[in-house]
């Protein structure tokens, strides 16, 4: 903690000398700075420390030490693949970190009796630091002043409900404004700080598991539940025969290594980082990975109407005096109150904008919030209230005129004057006694300018919106309508949502629109949602909007919005545009469908294996396949498919739920039909055509990667543009093997034999065996794994 020499007054409002601050910021010299993204070390970590990899390093030093070195060329492929990871992960860790600076907290800091925004790194103890709705405290310190202050310490001590702050209480960082305005004078910064002191516990967290992390990690476990007993069975089996030391090594190593998807979570995660990459370039920061899983799967789109479907700016379009208030006197009370005003928000800049004059002396203040709708400032003998037209006593026509004004889509303002004070009654939500209203102000809005085509995109794709706005119900619903929100009954008031939670169920996946709804109404109707079974995103900007996106499967803050709401969110839109969403949603579905077939091949590779071990590997005949040919055959087959599918643009049906079974439904058929068609061939070659073992084998690995590359095929949809290419991708790989039968050292490095027409016309009946077979089935990734272009509902 700061010693007394080192704090400032906290009475003064001149804050630290620019020369002092300087000079307290040297001798504390260079503070570690918070992770924005993964560091290298866990990047590293995560793709080379898996437990693939150790039993893959184990049957490679094994072959290196047993057998034919040539033999353990999947170690080659596992570097590649690891490197590949590292370096594609690294990049996205690059484009987050730059995106991240974008969006990092500052503090607005009083030196030399001016306020400075300053990165949170510059911050000293004794600085005088400002603090306005949505702001986060960035360091601990004593507040100084108060107009309101209501701090949310959530994220420091699990209190959902916000905590008023009185001038002379300690306040620690971490904390957020929920409501009003104040100073504090800094005593500890960095790791002197409660929030640093306990950041061994926070950086503990990890984000929960999204559905397909989930789903992948099970397929992991049951892969090595099946290895595990097969592995065994195998090694016994060659032990039982006294097989030679090299042969054994070789045997085990072919059986155990193709039943490792060695892959599969480094394209998973390649995936995601790949994803954040191209979000970053929309302008999105994605700050957690399988948040880009998660704008696939959302179903229920809720947002404000501010800032989305409208332009952040308004500006005043008309006033309206009450009677015996002439036009002069209006616009003299509001220019006042928005010169005056200690906070502000967009109507009062919109309101000074329009109408200029000097800042007259504050003596109370009560600062707008959500829950009580209004604001208040006392100027001299007089307390004037500026808040929603209904909580006041308008004159009927007057009252007439704002109801017109908000079905038009505009926002309407009343502003109202009393000799009364401002008390604590007041500061609790009471409106001051005796107000004579003064008449209204009128504000527009724009429509952005994407507005109609986003919406026409979610609703294209099955999304549905919901718009949960502070503003007049019938000034929400017009917007709604203009940008074409469909609605099946009149906009709902969020003043009147029911206690009961069916009641508020049924009302939340009927309604389209609720307006005047307040900040724990919003988080009420989008855990209604989420409690139905639908996956919900928020999107907001607001300290308004923070219940709802703590509550919400996944949140979306805008990056210009408060620094509270940008904590809290999965992704922040950095440039601030509900236009960049659209293509996240269809980046998002691209990574859950890519990663959902590319896990077929992979897992299809282990049912194969599995078949081999069970049929032949158990056996005196020499196994088919050498570790060189699995290699061989998985590099063309699934290896580069794999990753040139894992990252192409695609199409088709995709699903959050069911993953397990659709993989299952697609490779065990596959898996057994490729390798009984192997071993059928294998054995024809070895017996019934006396060839030699190496020509028998050279059948075997033929009639693999034959099968292999029709399985490729078959994850695709006929009749689509994508079909084509990957077509031509596997004609490529067919090329490759051709030219590894041609070219005589290539050929002799992999034991193969020269394919004369008798290889060829084997391998090629032993194809066509499984692939007729997995035809009739009607196997296609397409058929099997049910849905559509909306996701399925799920809680």
């Amino acid at each position: 903690m700061a010693s007394r020499s080192e704090l400032a007054d906290p009475r003064s409002s001149d804050g630290l000398p620019e020369a002092e601050a300087r000079r307290r910021l040297e001798a504390r010299g260079a503070e570690r700075r918070p992770a924005t993204s993964r560091s290298y070390g866990s990047i590293v970590r995560a793709n080379v420390f898996t437990l693939f990899n150790l039993v893959l390093l184990v049957f490679g030093a094994a072959t290196l030490i047993y057998a034919d070195w040539r033999d353990a060329l999947f170690l080659g492929i596992l570097v590649a693949n690891t490197t590949i990871g590292i370096v594609q992960e690294v990049r996205a860790k690059h484009a987050l970190d730059r995106l991240a600076a974008l969006v990092a907290p500052t503090a607005t800091v009083v030196r030399d009796g001016r306020p400075r925004r300053l990165p949170v790194g510059e911050v000293v103890i004794g600085d005088r630091v400002l603090v306005a709705p949505g702001d986060q405290l960035v360091a601990d310190g004593r507040l100084a002043s108060s107009a309101g202050l209501a701090l949310d310490e959530s994220i420091l001590s699990g209190e959902s409900n916000s905590v008023v702050r009185a001038v002379g209480d300690d306040v620690r960082s971490g904390s957020f404004v929920a409501e009003g305005d104040g100073a504090y004078v800094i005593t500890a910064v960095g790791p002197e700080s409660y929030a640093e002191r306990i950041a061994g516990e926070a950086r503990a967290f990890r984000h929960p598991r999204s559905p397909l992390e989930l789903a992948l990690n099970r397929l992991l476990i049951w892969l090595v539940v099946v290895m595990a007993p097969l592995g065994a069975l195998l090694i016994a089996s060659l032990w039982l025969r006294d097989r030679p030391i090299g042969s054994a090594v070789s045997t085990a190593t072919a059986g155990a290594v193709s039943m490792v998807p060695e892959g599969l979570m480094l394209l998973a995660s390649l995936t995601y980082a790949v994803a954040a990459i191209r979000l970053a370039g929309h302008g999105a920061l994605a700050q957690q990975l399988n948040a880009i899983e998660s704008l696939a799967s959302a179903d229920v789109i809720c947002l404000d109407k501010t800032g989305t479907l409208t332009e952040a700016a308004l500006r005043v379009v008309d006033h309206a005096p009450a009677p015996g208030v002439d036009a002069p006197e209006l616009e003299a009370a509001l220019a006042r109150y928005a010169a005056s005003s200690p906070t502000r928000n967009g109507t009062l800049d919109a309101i000074a904008a329009a109408h200029a004059a000097p800042a007259a002396e504050v003596g109370a203040h009560v600062p707008f919030a959500s829950r009580r709708r209004w604001s208040a400032l006392r100027v001299g003998a007089d307390t004037d209230v500026l808040g929603a037209p209904e909580l006041f006593d308008l004159d009927p026509a007057l009252a007439e005129r704002a109801g017109a004004e908000a079905a038009a889509g505009r926002r309407v303002v009343a502003i109202a004057r009393t000799e009364a004070p401002l008390d604590d009654e007041s500061a609790d939500g009471r409106l001051p006694d005796g107000l004579r209203p003064l008449g209204l102000v009128v504000l527009s809005e724009r429509l952005r300018a994407d507005a109609r085509e986003t919406v026409g995109f979610f609703l294209a794709q099955g999304i549905e919106l919901k718009v949960l706005s502070g503003d007049a119900p019938d000034t929400v619903a017009a917007i709604a309508a203009d940008v074409g929100i469909p609605s099946s009954g009149p906009p709902l008031d969020g003043r009147e949502l029911p206690e009961d939670a069916a009641a508020l169920t049924e009302l939340a996946l009927r309604a389209a629109v609720v307006g005047r709804i307040s900040p724990e109404g919003k988080r009420r109707v989008v855990e209604a949602l989420r409690d139905a079974g639908r996956y919900v995103a928020m999107v907001g900007d607001g300290v308004n909007d923070v219940p709802a996106l703590k509550a919400a499967r996944l949140a979306i803050a805008q990056g210009s919005g408060a620094q509270m709401a940008k904590s809290v969110a999965d992704v922040v839109l950095v440039r601030g545009d509900f236009a960049a969403v659209p293509p996240m949603v269809a980046e998002g579905r691209q990574v859950l469908r890519n990663v959902q077939r590319v896990a077929n091949l992979f897992v299809t590779k282990s049912v194969f294996a599995a078949v081999l071990i069970l049929t032949i590997g158990t056996s005196a005949t020499a196994y088919p396949l050498l570790p060189r040919h699995l290699s061989l055959a998985a590099s063309l087959t699934i290896g580069i498919p794999a990753f040139f599918l894992a990252l192409a643009p695609s199409s088709g049906p995709w699903r959050t739920t069911g993953f397990l079974r659709a993989v299952a439904s697609f490779a065990i058929p596959a898996g057994a039909a490729a390798g009984l068609g192997v071993v059928s061939g294998y054995l024809f070659a070895l017996h019934a055509l006396d060839l030699p073992t190496i020509e028998a084998r050279t059948v075997a690995t033929s009639t693999l990667i034959l099968v292999g590359l029709y399985l490729v095929l078959a994850l695709e949809a006929p009749g689509r543009r994508r079909r084509i290419a990957v077509l031509g991708l596997c004609a490529a790989m067919a090329a490759a093997y051709v030219v590894v039968l041609v070219l005589p050292s290539v050929r002799g490095f992999f034991a193969l034999a020269a394919a004369d027409p008798g290889i060829v016309l084997t391998a090629i009946v032993a194809a066509a065996f499984p692939v007729a077979a997995l035809e009739m089935m009607g196997l296609r990734a397409d058929r099997i794994q049910p849905g559509s272009a909306q996701p399925p509902r799920t809680g």
